[in-house]
């Protein structure tokens, strides 16, 4: 129970990366408000905290009550009307928030010459603004309980570039400096705000680019390779240093970009 009595906002929080952190942080002792663009996904992670594979929270009657810690929010954080509306709902039903969890992204692959620009939009409203103005949002909810921490999910490519990624590598970017800026703006507030950066971890979208791939097993092998632990991330990896980043054990812990990435970076100068 490292986050007991913690309220949570994840989003992207329907499947992969952020389902596996809900899914922690309810088993962790948090209520969690489950964010993402499709109800039916969030609804099937919301199940999910509630059986948690074997998990049960008991209030002191002894009656299981942990269909009472996750909240589905549907919502487009395009959408300024929407931000506001997540953090609202959020307080409205848990009364207080602690802890944001910027997850959701989009990636479209490309280069400099061949990006589109609508593409390169979106990817910067979802990967980069969307995490500004919903953490701008709850930190009138995080200074009323006198901290917080803010966790970014960013990248590898985050830190590196990558071919064929431009796009996605400028606005991972963004979100490893956005981090530390607002690490150093906030921290006088004892809230915190730190990164994930991972890398190839086994989610939908992961999986959907080795299928298009012309050959699906070698473009599978060739990114394992990649890692000094040869094999993809898992979406448990990743949850594991968020829960760690949202408790209280990271208290003096604020601008890092921690890569959770099986050795990615190792080799890296």
């Amino acid at each position: 129970m490292r986050l007991k009595d913690k309220t949570a906002i994840v989003t992207g929080a329907g499947s992969g990366i952020g389902r596996a952190i809900a899914i922690a942080f309810v088993r962790e002792g948090a209520n969690v408000a489950l964010v993402g663009r499709r109800r039916e996904p969030l609804a099937e992670t919301a199940k999910l905290c509630v059986s948690g594979h074997g998990f049960s929270r008991a209030d002191s009657a002894g009656t299981n009550n942990a269909a009472l810690a996750a909240e589905v929010i549907a919502a487009d954080l395009c959408q300024p009307a929407d931000i506001d509306r997540i953090v609202k709902q959020t307080v409205e039903r848990f009364g207080a928030l602690d802890v944001v969890v910027n997850n959701a992204g989009a990636l479209v692959a490309g280069t400099a010459d061949n990006q589109k620009e609508a593409d390169w939009d979106e990817m910067f409203d979802v990967n980069v603004k969307a995490v500004w103005l919903l953490s701008r949002a709850a930190l009138p909810y995080l200074r009323t309980r006198g901290a917080g921490s803010i966790i970014n999910v960013s990248s590898v490519v985050g830190l590196v570039g990558a071919r064929n990624r431009v796009a996605y590598c400028a606005s991972k970017g963004a979100v490893t400096l956005l981090t530390k800026a607002m690490a150093m703006d906030l921290g006088v507030e004892n809230i915190r705000v730190n990164c994930i950066c991972p890398g190839i971890v086994e989610t939908e979208l992961v999986a959907d680019f080795v299928r298009r791939a012309p050959d699906p097993v070698a473009a599978r092998r060739t990114r394992e390779a990649l890692h000094a632990i040869p094999r993809f991330g898992q979406p448990d990896d990743i949850a594991g240093c968020a829960v760690f980043l949202a408790s209280d054990e990271s208290r003096w812990m604020t601008g890092a970009a921690i890569p959770v990435d099986g050795g990615y970076m190792a080799g890296k100068a």
